[in-house]
């Protein structure tokens, strides 16, 4: 390369180190304010309350974990493995729940079951959806599709030929399963598991909303409520560390390695023949929908018509532009900031260095947004407090959190792209801009499209950033249910949880539209 390509390249390692610095400064100022606090705050730290707050949510995570892989495993294998009618259907089916953030989950049993909603004062009795069971019940809802969709992927990619294989030797249909296909489940069990930990280690609307104490809820909690926000400092470094515990437990046994490259199993699965079991599975499929979205929607549905004439169109319109263009507004820096890291990730994946920073911007994916919300709060209040405040901070946290998602589709992007194409281009007489224009841009636009789009919608659900970093007055969608959810009010979440949960199952189709549509073989 010329001086030019020289510059260039330094521009590009220049700006990589930037956005890895950003999404490592939460866990920076955490380790340097840990440092900072004083005796009493760490007596605290140290003391039971510590101690129930790590069991609690370590019991949540085992607990909706748990309850995920059993609810996904077996809607994975009809979906799958077996011939129930109406499988790809219901495979797109099983996926909305996705569409349903945690704390709608927890808005609508409130709103069905908790003081003053639609069966208070019926008389019968009403099932406990506070503390455990509740968050354990939303929680779970919201994230059994994670482990779904893994084990769905694991279950297409094994070799049919090692089932037919131990079933001519004699073995049972469920030894065979357990002895040959779920070793083939160990990558999915650990990579669904991962995901499902971080989103009950990260979450806080539903938890906070059906009051169960975890360190999200706590670190809220103590932050509102105190002027010292040390002891809230010293729980997110030690909830931030559980996430990087898990994070490095799953690196150090191969669960977060990636998509693997291998070919086609040799032999497709053969399809099961359920017979009279299919009404079973056809049982299974439904009562898990009517759990993940029947009824929320449900219950947002009789709110609506029962409170027609007190909808607030004023605050709703508001929220909802706010939502769109603050989540429009993430998603385009997101997507910027990381062009350059995706670049390096996708040339010069050899080197060491893009090894490490790569690693250390997915490990902020790892970090609750409660833990990069403080972080911020801090930061703005000690070292830029003209930024305090401004949506400055607000987008910034997306950027560290988000991230991820975008890195992932814009490195993909760029290995879409070959170099011989661009050389092609400048051979041919292009110009820098023309090559950029007709060459690059068509096939870098659907990956970074897609980060984008990941990105604009997961802003859409985010809550604790945005009630701890959104300037006053500033309201979202989120926000909005969040807060009206909190104080009773249940007429007034309902139309702003039926928007946002149509905006989030714009986002699973347009997921979905671009997964690989291969199947297993036909029964013989």
């Amino acid at each position: 390369m010329g001086p030019l390509g020289s510059i260039a390249r330094t521009a590009l390692w220049v700006a990589s180190c930037l956005v890895v610095a950003a999404a490592c400064l939460p866990g920076f100022y955490l380790l340097l304010r840990a440092g900072e606090v004083d005796a009493r705050a760490w007596e605290v730290f140290f003391g039971g309350r510590t101690l129930e707050l790590l069991g609690s949510t370590l019991s949540l995570a085992f607990a909706v974990t748990l309850a995920a892989t059993l609810i996904a495993l077996p809607l994975a294998w009809l979906t799958t493995l077996s011939d129930l009618p109406g499988r790809r259907a219901f495979t797109v089916l099983l996926c909305l729940p996705l569409a349903v953030p945690s704390f709608i989950h927890g808005y609508a049993l409130l709103a069905a079951f908790g003081d003053g909603g639609l069966l208070d004062g019926w008389g019968a009795p009403r099932p406990r959806i506070y503390g455990f069971w509740g968050a354990t019940f939303a929680l779970t809802f919201s994230t059994f599709p994670f482990s779904f969709l893994a084990f769905r992927a694991a279950l297409l990619r094994q070799d049919g030929s090692l089932l037919e294989a131990a079933r001519s030797l004699g073995a049972s249909p469920f030894e065979a399963f357990a002895r040959v296909t779920l070793p083939q489940l160990l990558q999915a069990f650990r990579a669904s598991g991962l995901l499902v930990a971080f989103y009950v280690l990260s979450d806080f609307g539903a938890v906070s909303l059906l009051q169960y104490d975890t360190f999200s809820r706590a670190i809220y909690l103590q932050l509102e409520g105190a002027f010292d926000r040390s002891l809230a400092a010293l729980w997110s470094l030690g909830l931030m560390a559980l996430a990087v515990l898990a994070l490095g437990g799953s690196w150090f046994f191969g669960g977060a390695e990636g998509p693997t490259h291998a070919g086609r199993a040799s032999r497709r699965p053969r399809r099961a023949h359920l017979g009279g079991h299919a009404v079973w599975g056809f049982a299974a499929v439904l009562g898990t929908l009517a759990a993940g979205v029947g009824v929320p929607v449900g219950v947002i549905v009789l709110w609506l018509t029962r409170a027609a004439d007190r909808w607030d169109f004023e605050r709703f319109w508001t929220a909802a532009v706010n939502s769109l263009w603050i989540s429009l507004l993430a998603a385009l820096v997101t997507v910027l900031c990381t062009l350059p890291l995706a670049w390096l990730s996708a040339r010069r994946a050899s080197s060491p260095l893009v090894r490490v920073l790569e690693r250390a911007a997915y490990a902020s994916y790892a970090l609750p947004p409660i833990v990069v919300a403080l972080s911020l709060v801090s930061f703005g209040i000690r070292a830029a407090p003209f930024l305090y405040g401004t949506f400055v901070l607000l987008v910034a946290a997306h950027v560290v959190r988000f991230a991820p998602q975008a890195l992932g589709a814009s490195r993909g992007a760029f290995l879409q792209l070959s170099p011989r194409l661009t050389e092609a281009g400048n051979s041919l007489g292009g110009s820098g801009l023309d090559v950029a224009r007709l060459v690059a841009w068509p096939l870098l636009r659907p990956g970074l499209v897609a980060g984008g789009a990941l990105v604009f919608l997961t802003t859409m659900k985010e809550l604790p950033a945005t009630l701890l970093l959104a300037p006053i007055g500033f309201s979202t969608l989120a926000t909005q249910i969040w807060s009206a959810t909190a104080e009773g009010y249940f007429a007034e979440a309902a139309l702003p949880s039926l928007l946002l949960i149509a905006l989030s199952s714009a986002s699973v189709a347009f997921t979905l539209h671009r997964e690989d549509s291969a199947g297993v073989g036909a029964t013989g």
